[in-house]
């Protein structure tokens, strides 16, 4: 087996496999690209990875010409790891989490069954690909989510609210504020409302279109360890 592994690498093929996964790097990105800027759920690392992940599957079957037992548990693969992908998929309070996770999965599979056709070299590369799309794009995503889109197509409002004690609005009003502020995040509105007799509900609705929803979590959750902070939560909202 390690000498059948040895047998089958081959430079001018790796070459190929280079080119094949670059391109559908670069493709994947330009089509993620355009999702992301337009705050869709699937966006830049998603379509990336799916776009490597199937580069990975097809180079390899192209390496496996003429071993068709070995093309038929390609292609079950491809077809099995669509069903745990969607088990990682969840949806909760009308947003959908784990499709990055999901694609990742797509991806590993893929690497996997190069390892298991000895295509080791190839393997390896389509790691480093995949790896790429997780970690080097990710301040890409983050840089695109903070920036305004066009309203005109979708509106994305996502609003920082904190119920706090009516004698301490003032200071919950500027804490909120400097925390935000701290965080990168500019506040394109202040609201505060009554909430019941002895407490007010403040909003902070924020200029970025896109958020780290667990950024935001861990700032509710410092939020809401203040004595004079009764609760501290936030909220998205989409309308197109």
């Amino acid at each position: 087996m390690a000498l059948e592994a040895v047998h089958n690498i081959n430079i001018d093929s790796l070459a190929d496999t280079m080119l094949s996964l670059t391109t559908a790097f670069i493709l994947g990105g330009l089509i993620g690209f355009e999702r992301q800027s337009r705050q869709r759920t699937a966006g830049l690392r998603t379509n990336v990875l799916v776009a490597v992940g199937a580069a990975i599957f097809v180079d390899m079957a192209n390496r496996l010409a003429g071993h068709e037992g070995a093309v038929h548990v390609v292609a079950y693969v491809v077809s099995g790891i669509g069903f745990l992908g969607a088990g990682v998929i969840m949806r909760e309070e009308g947003n959908v989490r784990g499709l990055n996770t999901a694609a990742t999965l797509w991806g590993s599979a893929a690497l996997g069954a190069c390892a298991g056709a000895d295509l080791l070299l190839e393997a390896v590369l389509g790691a480093i690909f995949v790896l790429a799309a997780n970690t080097l794009l990710r301040p890409v995503v983050n840089r695109i989510n903070r920036q305004p889109i066009d309203t005109l197509v979708v509106e994305v409002t996502n609003t920082v609210y904190v119920i706090a004690q009516r004698d301490h609005q003032k200071k919950a009003m500027r804490l909120l504020e400097d925390t935000l502020e701290a965080a990168d995040y500019s506040t394109r509105d202040l609201v505060v409302h009554a909430f019941g007799a002895d407490a007010v509900e403040i909003e902070a609705v924020l200029l970025a279109t896109g958020v780290d929803g667990e950024e935001l979590d861990q700032i509710a959750q410092q939020l809401a360890e203040q004595p004079f902070i009764i609760q501290a939560f936030w909220s998205p909202s989409t309308t197109e």
